[in-house]
């Protein structure tokens, strides 16, 4: 007779896998493991409850004091055992470099914190032997680490994500399903571009994303709130928490402040400096830029995160005839905009116009010729305005013909010239969308996360705070109707896995 599966969740501040596990527990039989990544508050919670039994817990943060001398042969061997390059992910961890202006991480400290990671996720995976992994998109990269680790030993992956439409998928790498899609192969249902773009309003993720943004950290109250019990509280974090090394209160107050009012002074020059009018008679091409700190550079583009170079790499292979426009992502404001110098450098670039966030998306993907995206979901989005698109990272669309993926931005020349002369088909998007649409299940994740924010985290503001268990049991019982859809999705795709007789 087989043992039960085991499954190894991963938990942090995002709630969502803890909550899937609680209603997965009543569906299967199955060993639970769970790694921990929370503040002390919450890993009281996460000690003491009884809602999901966990086999065996492991608390991350409890791993990293009294920080040695790394040992630099582990790490060599380690990075040849799993094929894992540990640099690319510790210069790009937001913490530990550019966008850490609190604490200046030395290389041996980052080398020490990899090396009790790597250390830590091996034993837990040589005493598990997990069947399954369940977690969300990595955001920081001790996830991506253990994911990657994971991927390398075998362990089955569910990811719970979205292939840029607001509609969830459950698959081992992210915005892609585990089934390749041959586009032959998959009937049409004849939708017409109107009736396609129609299909996208009703799906589009950047709206979820917007809508999450518009209630993050805005209550007044909440922050006021969530700072008086900062500011009784006692800094633990300091010494325990390595991401908090140097945050001391005043650090923190003072850091806060001063970013809201780089970002009022930022958005000024915004309003005052960038264009918002399209020229009717110039032709152009369209780039929309990501929002920095965030996974869709740090962790989906590690090599093109310098996205002002990127401007100007693409600037360089324009065709004559054609300008480049480049838009500020709206998003940004949550990152306080950008320096004011690196909106300068870009306008300083010939041949490029900078536009204001608020102008519409959708008038600049009428417009243009193509799109060139880092990432995300823009690459999609031209393809619904009949644009063809170049992108920089690995996603499920690129399987549509208008749509190329570049490797290198010496390619970028050749292939903007090759794409500019691709047609859009509406039957090759209506296939990609019917074969996502069938394979995916109605669950917007930002959504989600702005109702366990609402409910235990001041809105976002503060995140070390009590969770009492009956106030977990009433946040799950509220919410039992999508979560025990999600936990059923979770089922089918580990059945799919077993042998059929």
């Amino acid at each position: 007779m087989k043992n039960n599966d085991k499954i190894l969740f991963w938990i942090s501040g995002a709630l969502t896998s803890f909550c899937i596990a609680y209603y997965l527990q009543k569906k299967i039989n199955a060993d639970f493991f769970a790694i921990i990544d929370s503040y002390d508050k919450p890993k009281l919670f996460f000690k003491n409850q009884s809602l999901v039994k966990f086999k065996q817990s492991w608390f991350y943060h409890d791993q990293f004091q009294n920080i040695k001398k790394p040992d630099v042969e582990y790490l060599s061997n380690f990075e040849k055992k799993y094929e894992i390059n540990l640099w690319e992910l510790a210069i790009n961890e937001r913490i530990f470099y550019k966008f850490n202006e609190v604490y200046k991480f030395s290389s041996d400290e980052i080398l020490s914190i990899l090396e009790r990671e790597c250390k830590l996720f091996d034993e837990i995976l040589t005493q598990t032997n997990p069947d399954f992994l369940i977690m969300l998109e990595s955001t920081l990269h001790q996830q991506e680490l253990f994911y990657k680790m994971c991927k390398k030993n075998g362990v089955k992956i569910l990811l719970l994500n979205e292939p840029n439409i607001s509609r969830c998928i459950i698959s081992e790498n992210p915005r892609k399903l585990d089934e390749e899609i041959d586009l032959d192969k998959i009937a049409s249902t004849n939708r017409s571009f109107d009736e396609l773009r129609s299909y996208r309003k009703s799906v589009n993720s950047f709206n979820a994303i917007q809508n999450y943004r518009n209630k993050f950290k805005v209550s007044n109250m909440e922050l006021l709130k969530s700072s008086l019990k900062f500011l009784s509280s006692e800094n633990q974090h300091i010494k325990t928490h390595y991401t908090h090394r140097g945050r001391t209160k005043l650090d923190v107050l003072k850091d806060e402040s001063t970013k809201k009012l780089r970002r009022k002074r930022r958005y000024s020059f915004i309003e005052n400096n960038l264009e918002t009018e399209i020229k009717s008679d110039e032709k152009f091409i369209y780039f929309p830029m990501a929002v920095d700190e965030e996974r869709n550079l740090l962790i989906a583009a590690p090599y093109y995160t310098n996205q002002l170079e990127i401007i100007r790499h693409i600037a360089k292979s324009l065709p004559i005839g054609f300008k480049l426009y480049v838009k500020e992502n709206p998003n940004q404001k949550i990152r306080y905009w950008r320096d004011i110098e690196e909106y300068k450098a870009i306008m300083a670039i010939p041949n490029v116009s900078l536009f204001q966030p608020n102008v519409p998306a959708e008038t600049l993907f009428q417009h243009c010729s193509l799109v060139i995206s880092i990432g995300g979901s823009s690459g999609l989005d031209a393809a619904f305005y009949e644009k063809p698109s170049i992108i920089f990272t690995d996603l499920g669309y690129s399987v549509l013909p208008s749509v190329s993926r570049i490797n290198s931005v010496t390619e970028l020349s050749r292939i903007i010239r090759e794409s500019l002369l691709k047609k859009v088909n509406s039957e090759d998007l209506d296939k990609y969308l019917t074969t996502i649409h069938n394979n995916s299940f109605d669950f917007t994740i930002a959504e989600f996360e702005n109702k366990y924010n609402e409910f235990f985290y001041h809105d976002g503001h503060y995140l070390s705070v009590d969770i009492p268990e009956s106030k977990m049991s009433d946040f799950l019982e509220e919410n039992k109707m999508v979560l025990d859809k999600v936990a059923t999705e979770y089922e089918k795709k580990i059945d799919s896995f077993k042998p059929r007789n």
